[in-house]
């Protein structure tokens, strides 16, 4: 996406840029569905936050889920308040590229859309994935319920194990409370889908995970 020699190292407060303090202006509505990116989101749905690399191919592996109802894609656990494109690809923001995934859990579950994270990217890579390198790109779960945080850390184990067997390294993805997420620039949002030959750098390590198979109630 944006290729430059970069720091595999997140900054320190003291190095990152300064950013702003008003949000980047971005797209209102979803470019497919016409649907809000920054809500209201419909009672009783719920959000989860995925990095898996180039958030260009990420968020369109979730869009096309059934029972996602918006996705958007933004700037999560750095330092730098509102940054840009730019500026994160520097990597002195300390940012990850992420995707944010509204869903309606009665028709999908979060192991659900925890298997198709960890199937869609390979998570042992570090601070990067496949050809883009850089913090930006590393693999991540940002929690928004300590569900979610259970659902997730059980997740990795089991995938984790999986891996192992197969002779691939630990995996490296970090799990946190989501701090702020800052949605990125219209033209990021929907990308592929407004440029259907357009970048995607996904993926998977072609090893199944051993969760989200259950029917949600």
């Amino acid at each position: 996406m944006f290729f430059l020699k970069k720091s595999l190292d997140l900054p320190t407060p003291d190095r990152a840029l300064p950013g702003r303090p008003h949000p980047l202006p971005t797209a209102e509505r979803h470019f497919l569905s016409k649907r809000p990116l920054k809500g209201p989101y419909p009672d009783g749905f719920e959000t989860a936050i995925f990095g898996l690399g180039c958030f260009w191919g990420a968020e369109r592996k979730f869009w096309q889920t059934p029972g996602v109802w918006v996705t958007a894609v933004g700037y999560i656990n750095g330092v730098t308040p509102n940054p840009t494109y730019e500026e994160t690809c520097t990597g002195l923001t300390g940012h990850a590229e992420a995707v944010l995934v509204v869903y309606d859990p009665a028709q999908v579950s979060y192991e659900k859309l925890l298997k198709l994270f960890w199937e869609s990217h390979d998570p042992t890579q570090g601070m990067r994935q496949g050809n883009d390198v850089g913090t930006t790109y590393r693999s991540g779960i940002y929690t928004t319920t300590p569900e979610q945080r259970v659902q997730a850390e059980a997740s990795k184990a089991a995938y984790g194990k999986a891996l192992k067997a197969e002779g691939f390294p630990d995996i490296t993805t970090e799990i946190v409370e989501a701090p702020t997420f800052y949605f990125a620039e219209d033209y990021h949002q929907q990308y592929l889908a407004k440029n259907p030959n357009g970048y995607c750098g996904l993926g998977g390590t072609g090893i199944s995970c051993p969760i989200g198979t259950a029917v949600p109630a």
